[in-house]
Formats: C-alpha cells, sequence, structure tokens
C-alpha cells in the first residue's frame, strides 16, 4: 500500500507531461468539445482519463503513488491558473477568446465550420437566449468556455 515501485519524482514527471498533453490536446480540439458537452464527449473524456492512467503511474498502485499524481495534477492546474492570470499571453492561449458568430442578424458561417457548429446548436443556443431566427440576433458570441450567449436587438 505504502511501497512504490517507481521514484516519487517519476511520477511527478509522468504527471506533468500527461498533464500539459491533455492540455494542448483538449484546447486544440476546440471550444465546443470544452464548453458543450455531448455523450460523445463525455465517453471521450472518461476513455482518455483510463488510457492515461498507466502512463502517470507507471504500473504502481500504492497509494503513495497516487496520491502524488493526483497533488502533480492539482497542482499543475493551479500553476497553469496562476499563469494565465498574471500573463494574458498565456491566459488567450489556454482559454481562447470570445469570438463573434452572428452580428446584426447575419451569421459567420467559417466560424460554425471553424468551431464544429451545426446549424441545429446554433438554433438551439437562439432558442436559450429567447429567439428563433438570426435576424433578430444583434450579437451572439462564442464565450471561451464555448457557451454561446445571445443578445437580441432593441424592439421599437
Amino acid at each position: 500500500m505504502f511501497s512504490m515501485s517507481v521514484p516519487w519524482w517519476e511520477f511527478v514527471l509522468r504527471g506533468v507531461a500527461v498533464y500539459l498533453f491533455l492540455l494542448v490536446f483538449l484546447r486544440l480540439s476546440g471550444k465546443r468539445q470544452t464548453g458543450q458537452y455531448e455523450p460523445f464527449d463525455l465517453i471521450l473524456l472518461l476513455i482518455l482519463s483510463n488510457a492515461v492512467q498507466n502512463s502517470m503511474n507507471a504500473g504502481d498502485n500504492s497509494l503513495v503513488g497516487g496520491l502524488i499524481s493526483a497533488s502533480t495534477l492539482m497542482l499543475c492546474h493551479v500553476a497553469l491558473a496562476r499563469l494565465a492570470f498574471h500573463f494574458p499571453r498565456i491566459g488567450r492561449w489556454v482559454d481562447g477568446k470570445a469570438q463573434v458568430l452572428i452580428e446584426q442578424g447575419q451569421l459567420n458561417d467559417a466560424l460554425m465550420r471553424k468551431e464544429l457548429l451545426t446549424s441545429n446548436d446554433v438554433e438551439a443556443a437562439l432558442r436559450a437566449g429567447g429567439c428563433l431566427h438570426a435576424h433578430e440576433v444583434e450579437r451572439a458570441t462564442i464565450e471561451t468556455n464555448g457557451q454561446i450567449t445571445v443578445v437580441l436587438k432593441r424592439r421599437g
């Protein structure tokens, strides 16, 4: 239970490597993947966690090894959050930036393709924002977390 099969520092190095790999992988997969989980997205995340488990623990199932790995992941997350806060360029890379999907009723089709949004995704966001058609929208934005916020045109 307490006896480790590899040195403690190897757990740290493996944890950092896996954290960085998954960060880059998930960042490159786009906002939709991180902000709007579909069933297949959740399945992918569950399978990913299982796939990288052995690369993190080197086959070690000790309690201490697991705690070192978990602590390393949490420290990586905290360190990256602090870096992103203090260095805006890192923050933009990690979080991305909001992008305008609809401006004055005009849908940005290129952005839809880039973010892998279907017309059903956009229609659902519009309904959630209180309208049915893009021409009713002053601006719809894909936020950094993948959510779509809708600002309706003023009526009157």
